[in-house]
């Protein structure tokens, strides 16, 4: 008795005695080694991710082989299998889709930040230009508006170095900025 697989992929393989066909029962082996590198590439190609598509393969066959009884006695069980697996895809990109929708309902919108815009671009620039003791007082100064007598506490340097300081970074600033000097002071 010679067993050899049917015209089709999907078709249980049959056996010649004597002349007469007789169908024979695949095993579930037979039928996973035969049908798993189909469906895993079909699914490949949906999700674009061969170790899920693999894992999707595992799966289906796996809920296959829980009913492999009634299953085998189907005229194309690999069309269960493959319908199993293709469920199982949609399923997961509902989810994952579900899950995205939920995380940007919790999230707070948040704004659009434009870039800088040319003048602080200039300014960033011109800063970076002065001494580091200069620098620092006009930052805290304007920026993170402290006092002179603040700005003298925190540096550790007497109140008229912090002015000297200001005056100078100031100057230099209105220079690089191409700015008129006069008035420079008064800020």
């Amino acid at each position: 008795m010679t067993a050899t697989m049917g015209a089709r992929a999907n078709e249980p393989p049959t056996a010649r005695t004597a002349g007469v066909t007789v169908e024979v029962t695949i095993t579930f082996d037979d039928f996973y080694h035969a049908h798993f590198g189909s469906v895993t590439a079909q699914l490949c190609a949906y999700t674009g991710d061969l170790g899920h598509a693999q894992d999707l393969a595992q799966e289906a066959f796996y809920r296959a082989l829980a009913r492999w009884d009634r299953l085998v006695r189907y005229d194309d069980p690999v069309a269960w299998v493959r319908r199993v697996a293709w469920n199982l895809a949609r399923s997961r990109w509902r989810r994952l889709r579900t899950a995205r929708n939920h995380l940007l309902r919790q999230r707070p919108t948040e704004a659009e930040v434009a870039g800088p815009n040319p003048d602080r671009v200039a300014i960033d620039a011109a800063l970076a230009q002065l001494p580091a003791t200069h620098r620092r007082a006009v930052i805290l100064h304007y920026l993170a508006d402290l006092s002179v007598s603040e700005i003298a506490a925190q540096e550790g340097v007497a109140e008229g170095t912090v002015k000297s300081w200001l005056h100078r970074g100031r100057t230099a600033l209105a220079g690089l900025l191409d700015e008129n000097t006069e008035g420079v002071c008064d800020v």
